[in-house]
C-alpha cells in the first residue's frame, strides 16, 4: 500500500531572488505574479489538448504540470518516481485489482469538486471507446451499459487506439464511495499502478465533457485539475493558460503561461535574447555555447526517458526480407551521430529500455553493432537489387532530425542500400499506408518503469506499429502477452529479452539510434529547474525571480 500524509506532494525548490532584466516580461495587471511566454517548435500535432489523442513529446511539454493530472503522479524533479497525486493512497486487493483513495477537496477548473464519479467516467466507454467496434480481449466488457454519445461527441480513431494500448484488459472502474475507486482488470497485471501513472490515464471533469457541445470544443478546452486552465488555444499559433487559484497543490506562481509556436531554431533563440520569450525550447546542442556566451542566459536539460528510433514497414517489397532490415541496423554508426550532431550530450542506449526498469533491465543487451561488412553481406544475401527504399520524415520535428536522416542515408548507401528521403508535412502523411511507406522516424518513451510501458505499448499487439499495419510477429506478440499477464518476475524478464531479440535483431521492427535529450534556454534571473523529461513544471516552488 502507498499513502501520503502531506497535503502537497510537490517538490519545493529554493526560491532564489534576483532582478529580471528582460523588459518584455509581463506582469499581469492587478496581480503581482508574472506571466511568461515560451517558444516551442510545436504545440500539439493533433491540434487538440486531449491526452488520449495527443500522445506526443510536444504534448507532454504542454500537458503535465499545467493541465492534466492522474491519480498517481510522477515526481518531475525527483527522478520521475511515482507519487500520490489525485489519489492519496492505493493498495492491491489482488493481482487484478487496485483500490485508490481520492484526494478530497480537489477542484476542477469549472469549480466542481473531483469525485469518484469523474474517475469512473474518465475510464468509461463514452470517453474511451465510443463509436468503435474494435475489441481487444475483454477491454469493452464493462462498458456495454454506457450510452453512446450524442452526435458531435464521436471520438477520433486515435482515442480508442491509445486507450487499448494503455488499458488492454481493464474490465471496469467501480466507485466504492465518493472518494474511493477500484480498478478491476480481466487478467493479473503487476503494472496496474504504472498504468495509472502513465500518459493517458489523467482525470477529466464529467460535467466539463457533458457541457461541451462537441468533442472538438471539449478537446480544445478540457476541464481538468491542473494548476493552469486553458484561456485560448489557436492551433498552429499559440496556447494561453491562466492560473487555477483553487489548485489543490497551492497557488501557482505564474498568472499566465503563453506557449507560442516558433518552428525555426534561430527565431526561438533570437526571441529569447531580445526578451520576446522567457523560455526557448528544443535547443540543438550546437546552439548552447553561443547562447551561454551571454552571461545573462543559460541552457538546462539533458537526456530523458525517450529514445529516437528508425522504424520499418516490413510489408514494403524492399523490406520484406528481414536481412535488409538487419543490414540497415548494422550500417549505422550511432556513436558518430551522437558525437557529431549532439556534441556527446546524449548516449547510445542498450536498445529500447532504460536502467530505471530496475530488475527488468537487461544489462547485457546492446543495440546491433556497427559492422559495415556484415551489413553489406546481408544486403548481398537478400538479393536486393538497388530499388529505392522511401524514408519519410518531418522537417526537424525532432531535434537534428533532417541532419540525422541525411547521415543515415549515406551510411545505408555505404552498405549498398538505396534509401531516398521523402519530406512530409505532418504525422498523418508519415503514417499513411501507401505503397511508399517503408522507413520513418519515431521516438518511444517509458511512461513507467517497466518494459510493458514501451516495447509492448508501442510494438506489441495493441501497439501503434501493429495498429497501422506496419509490422507484426506472432512470437513477439506471445511474449508481450506474457509480460502483461504473468506475475512471475523471471518469466516476465525472459519474455522481455526474447521480445528484444525478435524486434531488434531477428525480424527488426525498429532500431534505436540514441537516447533523446532536450534543452531549454532561459535567463539566469529566472529561478527554475528543468525536469529530465519534456514536461515543464511551473507549480509552486519551481519558479521565482
Amino acid at each position: 500500500m502507498y499513502s501520503s500524509t502531506r497535503r502537497s506532494v510537490l517538490r519545493l525548490g529554493a526560491a532564489g531572488a534576483g532582478s529580471l532584466i528582460l523588459p518584455r516580461f509581463a506582469i499581469a495587471q492587478g496581480d503581482n505574479r508574472p506571466s511568461i511566454t515560451i517558444a516551442v517548435q510545436k504545440i500539439t500535432n493533433s491540434n487538440t489538448l486531449d491526452v488520449l489523442r495527443e500522445q506526443s513529446n510536444v504534448g507532454e511539454r504542454i500537458f503535465f504540470s499545467h493541465l492534466w493530472e492522474g491519480l498517481i503522479g510522477r515526481d518531475w524533479l525527483g527522478g520521475l518516481k511515482q507519487i500520490p497525486m489525485l489519489a492519496t493512497a492505493w493498495k492491491r486487493i489482488d493481482a487484478q485489482t487496485v483500490e485508490l483513495t481520492l484526494r478530497p477537496g480537489v477542484k476542477f477548473h469549472n469549480g466542481a469538486e473531483m469525485t469518484a464519479d469523474d474517475v469512473v467516467f474518465t475510464f468509461s466507454r463514452e470517453r474511451m471507446f465510443a463509436n468503435t467496434e474494435a475489441k481487444k480481449r475483454s477491454t469493452l466488457q464493462a462498458f456495454e451499459n454506457i450510452p453512446m454519445p450524442r452526435p458531435g461527441k464521436e471520438l477520433p480513431v486515435e482515442v480508442p487506439a491509445t486507450a487499448r494500448r494503455a488499458w488492454p484488459d481493464l474490465i471496469r472502474v467501480d466507485a466504492i464511495d465518493r472518494y474511493t475507486v477500484r480498478f478491476v482488470n480481466a487478467t493479473p497485471d503487476v503494472t496496474l499502478e504504472g498504468r495509472l501513472s502513465r500518459y493517458g490515464s489523467e482525470i477529466m471533469s464529467r460535467k466539463g465533457w457533458e457541457d461541451s457541445p462537441s468533442y472538438l470544443d471539449w478537446a480544445r478546452k478540457p476541464i481538468t485539475t491542473g494548476p493552469y486552465a486553458v484561456v485560448e488555444f489557436k492551433p498552429d499559433a499559440h496556447l494561453i493558460l491562466e492560473a487555477h487559484d483553487d489548485y489543490w497543490g497551492g497557488r501557482p506562481p505564474l498568472k499566465r503561461v503563453r506557449f507560442v509556436e516558433v518552428p525555426e531554431v534561430a527565431s526561438r533563440v533570437n526571441g529569447l535574447l531580445s526578451g520576446q520569450y522567457q523560455f526557448a525550447c528544443d535547443i540543438p546542442p550546437d546552439q548552447i555555447v553561443g547562447i551561454e556566451k551571454n552571461a545573462s542566459f543559460e541552457v538546462q536539460g539533458g537526456t530523458i526517458l525517450n529514445h529516437r528510433l528508425t522504424v520499418f514497414d516490413k510489408h514494403h517489397p524492399q523490406l520484406a526480407d528481414p536481412r535488409v532490415r538487419r543490414a540497415m541496423t548494422h550500417a549505422i554508426d550511432r556513436q558518430a551521430i551522437v558525437d557529431s550532431l549532439w556534441a556527446g550530450r546524449t548516449v547510445v542506449p542498450k536498445g529500447l529500455q532504460w536502467p530505471y526498469y530496475d530488475g527488468m533491465f537487461v544489462a547485457d543487451w546492446d543495440v546491433p553493432k556497427f559492422d559495415l561488412a556484415l551489413a553489406a553481406d546481408l544486403v548481398e544475401q537478400s538479393g536486393y537489387k538497388g530499388d529505392p527504399i522511401p524514408y519519410r520524415l518531418l522537417n526537424n520535428y525532432y531535434t537534428n532530425q533532417v541532419a540525422t536522416a541525411q547521415i543515415l542515408v549515406e551510411m545505408w548507401k555505404a552498405a549498398g542500400l538505396n534509401v531516398e528521403i521523402e519530406s512530409k508535412e505532418n504525422w498523418t502523411q508519415i503514417m499513411e499506408r501507401t505503397p511508399t511507406r517503408a522507413v520513418r522516424d519515431w521516438s518511444n518513451s517509458a511512461p513507467f518503469n517497466d518494459p510493458v510501458s514501451s516495447i509492448v505499448n508501442q510494438h506489441g499487439p495493441n501497439g501503434q506499429q501493429q495498429q497501422i499495419g506496419e509490422w507484426s510477429n506472432d512470437e513477439a506478440n506471445k511474449m508481450a502477452e506474457v509480460m502483461e499477464t504473468s506475475t512471475d518476475h523471471d518469466t516476465r524478464r525472459k519474455a522481455f529479452r526474447r521480445m528484444l531479440e525478435i524486434c531488434e535483431r531477428e525480424d527488426p521492427a525498429y532500431t534505436v539510434l540514441h537516447q533523446n535529450a532536450t534543452f531549454t534556454a532561459k535567463p539566469k534571473s529566472i529561478r527554475w529547474k528543468a525536469s529530465p523529461a519534456f514536461a515543464m513544471d511551473f507549480r509552486a516552488g519551481n519558479f521565482a525571480m
